[in-house]
């Protein structure tokens, strides 16, 4: 019977041993994935915003052109620099989501992941979001 017990006692160190390293190793995982999540999150955030940025100046860019159009019934932008000014900035609002956007593949590879989640909506998804939403007001300006 001793002989039984102490089986047991040993048996019993090695699985509470087992479980601690298991409990160890699920930590590391969870504090990993934790990070890999904050860090595109903060990224993700950071693209929302540009892609804001890049709708406002679409808005902008709308009311110069009707302002100018309208009023001052002048088509042309070739030497306006405010129009310039707009376009520049969507550009570089523009490049700056596609260096986001390869910040998010680089920690994606870091940490060994695929693409498991949603995909980021990139520039020519606000392009084709304006476009739609100018489509929307011209059938609703003809109701």
């Amino acid at each position: 019977m001793t002989k039984l017990w102490e089986d047991l006692k040993d048996n019993m160190r090695d699985w509470s041993t087992s479980a601690v390293e298991k409990a160890e190793e699920m930590s590391r995982v969870a504090l990993n994935k934790t990070e890999e999540l904050t860090r595109i999150s903060k990224i993700k955030f950071d693209i929302h915003q540009l892609q804001r940025q890049i709708n406002k100046n679409y808005e902008n860019l709308g009311h110069l052109v009707y302002s100018k159009t309208k009023i001052d019934h002048n088509a042309s932008f070739s030497g306006n620099s405010e129009f310039f000014k707009i376009i520049n900035d969507t550009d570089r609002l523009k490049k700056n989501i596609t260096v986001k956007q390869n910040e998010i593949n680089s920690i994606k590879v870091e940490f060994d992941i695929e693409n498991e989640d949603t995909p980021i909506s990139n520039d020519t998804d606000v392009d084709a979001k304006s476009k739609e939403d100018n489509g929307r007001e011209k059938s609703e300006s003809t109701l």
